[in-house]
């Protein structure tokens, strides 16, 4: 008897049992289930959630070991220290800081799920597959262990399992946690110190009268908000050689991983696309205004009024939160019209956002949690213009 069958056989006993949940999360990940449906109607297909999330994990990976290696070499840069481009150096430093968020986030997140699964007396939910890896990407690379591992559990109990689950929420996780340290921890999600590791630090030890030259870790953002430019290029923004959240900074390597989405059905072209367009739009608005001189060089909001609109795309964490979240099958709108005007809304608000929020600008997060809530709204009334024009429709034919 072969692994495969004495796990099915152990999970067969053990039904109805207080540790069921947690074996079957188990099997589930090792295998795929074997259930066949027999009654009522179902759509087969050879697609499951397990697979779907695999998917969007894929696409993830080449952002996750592109950031590694950015994170190393961000903190080089920022310190002034010689590192060789193609060293091992600068990844082995992101390796080490990510690994513990990586770890903590799914040990604190599986454990929050199978702690409900067990009193819900269910099996455990692979929806946190996804939520898991994405959280390491969207947060500082020093932010405490501890207070990830409190905005996790926040994140999974509050965003997820007070709706009643995977598939049942309004919001998406992930975003709740990040929102939820933002809110919480402000000064560990915001400033030029939290993007490049070590640089808290070092600003610390200055403080404390230490010889030690200065260091900032601040993003274009934070520096285009305060009114000056650093001076990065398009193609050091472009394919993502500034400082960041780990998973962000390469639109190349999101750009890849959202036509792959695209490619697989597991990601919404149209939110992605109109996403864009409502960026673009809100841009355009913004730069028109500089032009017609509504607002003078050296005022609050200029100098990002004034960004080129296509400069938007590549900066923050707008491209990635486009491809990986906005397209949330469960938090999005279903409807076809819907998603185009949610994917709108998203880009359109995320830069509005950005711009006259100066003390965190990166409005992608707070528009998509937005979105969220208005999602289900956006398809009710898509739903029901289509009725209208379908008994409009009917009356004439009846006429």
């Amino acid at each position: 008897m072969g692994l495969k069958e004495k796990l099915h056989n152990i999970k067969e006993k053990g039904k109805g049992k207080k540790w069921a949940p947690a074996f079957g999360a188990l099997h589930t990940f090792l295998y795929t289930p074997n259930d066949t449906t027999h009654s009522g109607g179902h759509v087969r297909a050879a697609d499951d959630l397990k697979r779907t999330m695999t998917i969007v994990v894929l696409a993830l990976i080449p952002c996750l070991i592109f950031g590694m290696f950015n994170t190393g070499y961000q903190h080089f840069q920022a310190f002034g220290e010689p590192v060789d481009f193609l060293s091992w150096d600068a990844f082995w430093i992101g390796f080490l800081k990510l690994l513990p968020l990586i770890i903590v986030s799914y040990v604190v997140g599986l454990g929050i799920e199978v702690l409900f699964a067990i009193i819900k007396g269910h099996e455990v939910e692979e929806g946190y597959f996804v939520t898991g890896m994405l959280v390491p990407l969207i947060v500082p690379v020093d932010i405490p262990l501890w207070m990830l591992a409190v905005a996790v559990v926040f994140g999974v109990v509050i965003g997820k399992e007070v709706f009643g689950g995977t598939g049942m929420n309004i919001l998406n996780p992930a975003l709740v946690i990040r929102a939820f340290l933002f809110f919480a921890y402000p000064t560990w999600m915001s400033g030029d110190k939290v993007w490049v590791t070590g640089a808290a630090e070092r600003a610390n030890q200055i403080i404390e009268g230490a010889n030690l030259d200065a260091v900032s870790g601040e993003t274009i953002l934070g520096s285009l908000a305060q009114g000056t430019d650093l001076g990065y290029s398009v193609s050091d923004m472009f394919f993502g050689f500034i400082p960041g959240s780990v998973g962000e900074t390469s639109t190349f390597l999101i750009l890849l991983a959202g036509l792959f989405l695209i490619f697989t059905k597991v990601g919404s072209w149209r939110i992605m696309l109109s996403s864009v367009i409502g960026a673009i739009v809100m841009g355009l608005i913004f730069n028109s205004v500089v032009d017609f001189g509504w607002i003078q060089e050296g005022t609050k909001f200029y100098t990002l009024m004034n960004t080129p609109y296509w400069h938007h795309l590549l900066l923050g964490g707008f491209a990635f939160g486009i491809v990986f979240m906005a397209t949330d099958p469960v938090t999005a709108s279903q409807t076809t019209k819907g998603k185009w005007i949610y994917g709108f809304l998203i880009g359109f608000f995320s830069i509005m956002i950005r711009v006259f929020n100066p003390a965190y600008p990166e409005g992608v997060m707070l528009a998509i949690l937005l979105m969220n809530v208005f999602a289900p709204t956006i398809d009710h009334y898509v739903v029901q213009g289509n009725v209208k024009r379908r008994l409009k429709r009917l009356k004439v034919k009846t006429a």
